[in-house]
């Protein structure tokens, strides 16, 4: 299992992600699985992956080969001249590798696979996409500002409830480490380290990249300092009158 984030935000594209693929008692494994494409001065365009992680991993290794193959570059992630030809192109892509992986008569369900992509090419505005595992996508809106692939279910309610397109970078992180502990802490299929990347509009470039290990003081006191607010906030509300 897994779980990532992409958010639309009045500054910019945020994106964040777990790093574990199996989870087990002795069978604990960890994949990145956020990827990204720049252009200098042209693009920046960043990929999350969830589901069958050979198609995942299939799936990026054929964007990226055909970026660099000088008789594959058509069509190319550092060439589509729009983000919604590149959602095509990832959507196109996961499906051409389930077909080819799933055997004969086999249901393609064990290999699905679901993507997040966002980012901006010169001369257009940033936009985000959700990509299923049919290759078919949506976009982005004013009502559905952010995506989530994976483990959805725990991080959700903080993200829905506090989510504003205003916020700053530092408040953005902050929510997004709050939906990923609320996440951590209840499936163990998800797990640290976390990555995080922030792409400023307009700029062309990574505006900021980190990878958030459990040590990590920061998360640390999010993850103290929530569950601290949360037994208050419980403790605040009125008792129930029989």
């Amino acid at each position: 299992m897994t779980y990532c984030v992409g958010l639309k935000t009045h500054h910019g594209l945020v994106f964040m992600s777990d790093t574990r693929t199996n989870a087990g008692v002795d069978n604990i494994s960890i994949f990145r699985k956020m990827h990204c494409w720049q252009k200098p001065d042209d693009r920046v365009l960043v990929l999350l992956s969830a589901g069958n992680l050979a198609t995942t991993q299939a799936v990026i290794s054929l964007l990226d080969e055909r970026t660099k193959a000088p008789d594959e570059r058509t069509p190319s992630m550092i060439e589509t001249p729009s983000m919604y030809q590149a959602a095509r192109l990832v959507g196109d892509t996961v499906k051409e590798v389930i077909r080819q992986s799933a055997p004969a008569g086999q249901s393609a369900d064990a290999f699905g696979a679901s993507f997040i992509l966002g980012g901006q090419i010169r001369g257009m505005e940033p936009r985000l996409f959700l990509i299923y595992p049919e290759g078919n996508f949506i976009e982005v809106g004013a009502d559905t500002p952010f995506f989530q692939i994976g483990e959805t279910k725990y991080g959700k309610p903080i993200l829905v409830r506090a989510f504003d397109p205003t916020m700053s970078l530092e408040e953005t992180v902050k929510l997004l480490l709050v939906s990923f502990d609320s996440t951590l802490k209840s499936n163990l299929s998800v797990g640290l380290p976390i990555d995080l990347l922030y792409y400023e509009n307009d700029t062309f470039r990574i505006g900021y990249e980190k990878r958030i290990e459990a040590d990590n003081p920061y998360l640390r006191e999010i993850s103290e300092g929530w569950s601290d607010a949360l037994k208050r906030a419980f403790k605040s509300l009125p008792d129930f009158k029989r």
